[in-house]
This record gives C-alpha cells, structure tokens and sequence, in this order.
C-alpha cells in the first residue's frame, strides 16, 4: 500500500474510521480543550455527535454544543501531573450521579464507546466498551527500575544503574560508585503506580540534594534506580507495533530543563533538532528490536517511545513509555494526527489495521522529516487562571515579550486539575533554527514574568555529541 497516493491514504483512514461509523462515542477524562481533535476526527469519520465528560475547560480551542455535548465532571486538583494521572481510571470508575445520568440519557440502550486515553484502564465503564485504556501489563513496562534489563536484552548500550531501597547508606554508597564527575540521577519506582514527567526523578550532586530526595522518595517509593548524570540533548524515538513488525520514526527533542538546586523541569518536545545521522540510525534501529521484544514479552500492539540523552558517546535510553507519548504526538499533529489517531485506537482495539511496517515508515518518515515542529509547554502547580486567554508575544531568538499587536505567536493559558497548563503557539514557517529546549525555557521566564508562576530560573541543555 502506498500512503503517499492521497487516494489510498483516504481509502485506509475509511477503514480504520470505521471502528467508529454510526457510532455514540463518550470522551474522557480530561479538560475540553483536550478532546478538540478527537471531536473533530469523530465527526470526519462518520460518528454520531459525541458526549463529552471533561475534568475542566483547558487551554486552547474548545468544541462547540453543535460538535459536542459535554458535561464537566469536578476534579480534585493534583499535586502533580502524576498525581493527575494516577486518578483517571478511579475517578472514571467512581463517576457522580449526574455524569452518570448525563451518560445514560445520551446512550440509553449501553451500546456507546468510551474512547479514553491511556492512563485508563481496558475494563468496560458503566457496562460499556473501552477504547484507548491499557492492559495493566503493558503500563507496567514504564517502571524505571525493570527498563534496564529490557535494553540489555536487546543490546542497546545505556549507562550503568543499580536498583537500591530507599535509604541513605544504600543510595549514597550506590551513587560514589556510579557518579561520573557529575553526580547521579535518582528515579523513582512505580509502586503506587504510573510516574512521569520527571515528578520522580533527582539529580543528586551534595548532601544536600540527597537529604531533599530521600524526603521526597521515602513515602512514595520502596526503591530507587542510581543511574550516573547523563549531559547531553534529552530526546526521543518512537515507533508503532504493528500486527507483521515495528515501524520507526524520527527522533525528537525533549525540553527537559535545568532549574534551581538541580531541578529537572519538563516542557515540550520539538523535531528542529536533528542528531548526526548515525544516531539516527541506531535510534530507529532500537525502536525496531524493542517492538519486537514488547511484542514477546507482553503481545504488545501499538505506539511506544523510548526516552534517553544523546549524549558525548552517543544516545544512552532511560526510559520507556508503553503509550502513544508526547513526541510522537506532536509529530503526527504536524502529519495528520487523526490519521495516526486511528492507527493507534484500531491497533488497541485488536482490529486488522491493513498496513505494514515498510508503508507506514516510508510515508510518515519523510513526512516528519519535511514539517518541523517545536511545541513549548509548561504545567505549572498553581493556578493562576479561571478561565482560558492568549498572550500575543514576539519572539527575538532568545526570548518572548509581550505584543499588542498579533505577531503570529501566543502564549496561550487555561487552568486543568494539575493547576496552569500554558503552550507557545509558533508559526510554522518561522521555526526553523528554534530549539525547543530553548523556546520552553523563555516560554517559562515569560511566564514567571507576567504571571508570577514561580517556576524559577531555567536552563537548556547543552549539545554535546560530536557531529
């Protein structure tokens, strides 16, 4: 099949659209702002008007009661992301009595989809089917403390790590041995469940930093993986597994920031950075192997990323995310995210997708290549708006400043359980040479600026890999 033919492309998407067609569809758990794309890609595909359960209005384009109905549902705000996260599939589980009553008015025969994202589960929600939720087996891939050995099965170089509880004679033992120059890097496990966007991660160098984490590890986790501080470009590659084999994708850079007394901050991810092609290489070659291991191991289907640094001797993963993640979505957002949307949701579901590995790669690879993007992101635990608003900014190569006049950039701000989720929207035809590290890091000053986030002084990190 040949995806670049834009006939046969529109044939394929009918194909997977069809798990939808005539369908009612219920949406959730998350802000409205959130469920804009999956509202339209309902309505292209031939769904009914869906019904969506929304945790808030969110930053950014909303659908409107002609595309949508929605009832909002009151959530709790989250410490952090994690936090957020963790919650979804109790929360959906536990719904209130006048979200239940909205959801058996719209469907009252039970014949609707529930189509979630996938911090959800794959039991049915209130006597109806999933679509989207993960088998338990499959999120549990995303513990940083079982990764290591899945890299070694596959023969993946990475840094050396050790496994160790949560005390401080263990830890600081570990970490003299595995410190580099640099200090270490303390992840926590998932015993209470999923963890991500750095909400578990230390970098460790004094005493200091390591009496701060041992507080913060101590009544979340039992154990602790000590890894050496990798320098270096945060990055990304992504693959899809397919029923005959493992498609790869692109890299993609992580703007995962350097903040006050050795903080990782997390922001967005971007594809205007490009690693020496033979990193490229290498990196697509382990999307390869690790799909095909995930596939043995746990009869994976679908989207999956591996997260590391590109570091002076070459990329070294960290972590693997069992889940269609945020690099790879804004890749495809570039591409046609609702085509990968439905490529994601059918493999899910267990339906014949009708692509192999070769055709996809051989149009979305270069397709990635040839629209760049650089998505700027920061979620800050307070919230400093009730209701969503834009910023028009300016961007000088180093930093935002606020215009009154359109530019073609904004800041765009919306409140969501966590707190304050904000995002630079950029212009495509004017990112070229932006580095996404760069642009979150004055997407953060801006907004301790004008907002007074708090979020403090950040840094990028540095290239460092020969080219």
């Amino acid at each position: 099949m040949d995806l670049t033919d834009d006939a046969t492309r529109a044939r394929w998407r009918q194909h997977l659209g069809d798990l939808f067609r005539d369908r009612k569809v219920i949406c959730g758990i998350a802000p409205l702002a959130g469920f804009s794309d999956w509202v339209t890609l309902l309505a292209e595909v031939g769904a009914q008007r869906p019904l969506v359960v929304a945790s808030g209005v969110g930053a950014g384009p909303v659908p409107g009661a002609d595309e949508a109905e929605v009832v909002f549902l009151d959530v709790p705000q989250s410490e952090s992301m994690t936090e957020e996260l963790r919650a979804q599939d109790g929360i959906a589980r536990r719904l209130p009595d006048e979200v239940v009553a909205a959801v058996e008015r719209y469907d009252p025969d039970g014949r609707a989809l529930w189509m979630v994202g996938p911090f959800m589960g794959t039991a049915p929600l209130l006597g109806r089917e999933v679509v989207g939720g993960r088998p338990a087996a499959w999120t549990a891939l995303e513990d940083k403390l079982l990764v290591d050995a899945l890299w070694d099965t596959v023969g993946a170089p990475r840094a050396g790590s050790r496994s160790v509880p949560v005390d401080r004679e263990s830890v600081r033992a570990t970490a003299d041995g595995l410190d580099e120059g640099a200090g270490v890097v303390l992840t926590g496990d998932a015993r209470d469940g999923f963890n991500g966007g750095g909400d578990f991660v230390r970098w460790v160098v004094t005493d200091d930093d390591l009496d701060r984490a041992l507080r913060f590890f101590r009544p979340r986790c039992d154990r602790v993986r000590v890894m050496p501080f990798l320098d270096g470009v945060p990055c990304s590659v992504h693959g899809m597994v397919l029923p005959t084999g493992t498609a790869a994708f692109r890299p993609v850079e992580l703007a995962i920031l350097r903040g006050e007394q050795r903080r990782f901050v997390y922001g967005g991810q971007g594809t205007t950075w490009d690693p020496p092609a033979s990193d490229r290489t290498w990196m697509r070659e382990l999307v390869s192997r690790t799909g095909e291991q995930l596939r043995k191991l746990v009869g994976y289907r679908g989207a999956f990323g591996i997260d590391g640094v590109l570091t002076r001797d070459g990329f070294r993963p960290t972590e693997l995310n069992s889940r269609l993640s945020g690099g790879l979505a804004a890749m495809t957002k570039q591409v046609d995210t609702g085509l990968f949307t439905l490529l994601q949701l059918n493999l899910l579901h267990g339906r014949d997708v009708g692509v192999a590995p070769d055709e996809l790669e051989a149009w979305a690879v270069p397709a990635m290549d040839a629209v760049r993007v650089c998505r700027a992101i920061a979620v800050v635990p307070v919230r400093v708006a009730a209701e969503p608003f834009d910023v028009h900014v300016h961007w000088d190569g180093a930093d935002l400043q606020r215009s009154w006049d359109p530019t073609g950039w904004r800041v765009e701000v919306g409140p969501n359980p966590a707190g304050t989720f904000c995002r630079v929207a950029v212009p495509a035809d004017q990112i070229d040479g932006v580095r996404v590290g760069a642009l979150n890091a004055a997407l953060m000053r801006f907004l301790d600026a004008e907002l007074g986030t708090r979020i403090g002084p950040v840094t990028a990190p540095p290239d460092v890999r020969a080219p």
